[in-house]
């Protein structure tokens, strides 16, 4: 068994071997002491850890998704994809960012990281509400839509899911409960803020109907892209929602982006192998509620990623929540393995 789960992670495992040595060397290379070079690895490690528990949920989401997708794509996703979410959201991301917010080009924002990353850091930082916004409607949209539907049949916390299955066919109920949300939290927010909250928590809407619309679209045509490029654009979108608060959160532990960079490359690759494991090994459907868990998670990230207009939210406590919610499900999964195996076993023997 573990050679075997050694042949999912023998990627990350070298990655992340080669990952902390680039950390070392740009400790050194940054301060030219072995104090520095130590205090880099460790950062680099720290900042790996703190991806993979806030993605863990992503890797469920991912997995089940990919259940369901074209084996060409599904391929593309677990290579391309991977390249898109380190080089795409742990790269361009936080320079996009910085170019918007300070209206400069991007090289002058890679200078600025290079050079002045005291700088670099603060104009992330202004410019965390509407992420938080944009990131958080996203990603509570995905949660109630995988609630809050009409054939869905396994339920986990019985009272709630099946209320909420009863309710799904009350037209855009989904999309009116997280409005109502957004409005609670804008309504807290200072009259400066409250506008710059809407936008983005409305852009995040948007950008959730439009994605799905146009991967149902391409993925239920006669076109070559049908079978797959839907499903993919999904999860690219859905992994940059997910991205955002690692991202953020890495400037608390360090302003140096080439540090960040590498150490939440190291964690992309680990949630990478992790979805690979659970596609392959069918994980999700030998533990009934895991799947239920991760989007219990989502949908308190998505509150805390609200929550943080507000007031600070450690990004440890966020992954733990997460961590928690998966960890309660795996309990109850096994749980009710043995009672289905106890009740299989009575009925042979009568």
């Amino acid at each position: 068994m573990f050679l075997s789960l050694f042949g999912y992670f023998r990627w990350s495992f070298l990655v992340t071997l080669a990952g902390v040595a680039l950390c070392a060397w740009l400790g050194w290379a940054t301060t030219g002491q072995v104090r520095g070079t130590v205090a880099f690895a460790a950062i680099g490690l720290i900042l790996s850890a703190l991806e993979i528990s806030l993605s863990f949920d992503n890797a469920i989401v991912n997995a089940n998704k990919l259940r369901a997708m074209d084996e060409k794509w599904r391929r593309r996703f677990l290579t391309w994809g991977i390249l898109i979410a380190v080089f795409g959201m742990r790269i361009v991301f936080p320079l996009a960012v910085v170019s918007v917010a300070a209206r400069i080009g991007p090289l002058e924002a890679v200078r600025l990281a290079a050079t002045e990353p005291a700088r670099y850091a603060h104009l992330i930082a202004e410019a965390h509400l509407p992420i938080s916004a944009f990131g958080g409607t996203f990603l509570m949209m995905v949660a109630l839509n995988y609630f809050i539907d009409p054939e869905k049949e396994v339920d986990w916390l019985r009272p709630l899911e099946d209320l909420l299955r009863r309710w799904a066919s009350v037209r855009g109920l989904a999309t009116g409960l997280v409005l109502g949300v957004v409005l609670v939290f804008s309504g807290l927010l200072d009259t400066g803020a409250r506008a710059t909250f809407l936008f983005a928590a409305v852009a995040g809407l948007v950008t959730h109907i439009a994605v799905e619309t146009l991967g149902h679209l391409l993925d239920s045509g006669p076109s070559l892209a049908a079978g797959g490029f839907g499903a993919f654009l999904y999860l690219e979108v859905l992994d940059a929602s997910f991205s955002f608060d690692g991202v953020i959160g890495a400037f608390a532990l360090t302003q140096n982006l080439f540090l960040i960079v590498i150490g939440l490359g190291i964690g992309a690759m680990y949630v990478r192998s992790m979805t690979v494991m659970l596609v392959e090994r069918r994980t999700l459907a030998q533990f009934r509620y895991l799947e239920h868990g991760a989007f219990y998670s989502i949908l308190v990230l998505s509150c805390v990623m609200f929550a943080q207009g507000l007031v600070h939210v450690p990004e440890l406590a966020t992954g733990l929540i997460g961590v928690t919610f998966i960890a309660l499900s795996l309990v109850s999964s096994l749980r009710y393995n043995r009672r289905r195996s106890r009740t299989s076993g009575a009925a042979r023997t009568a």
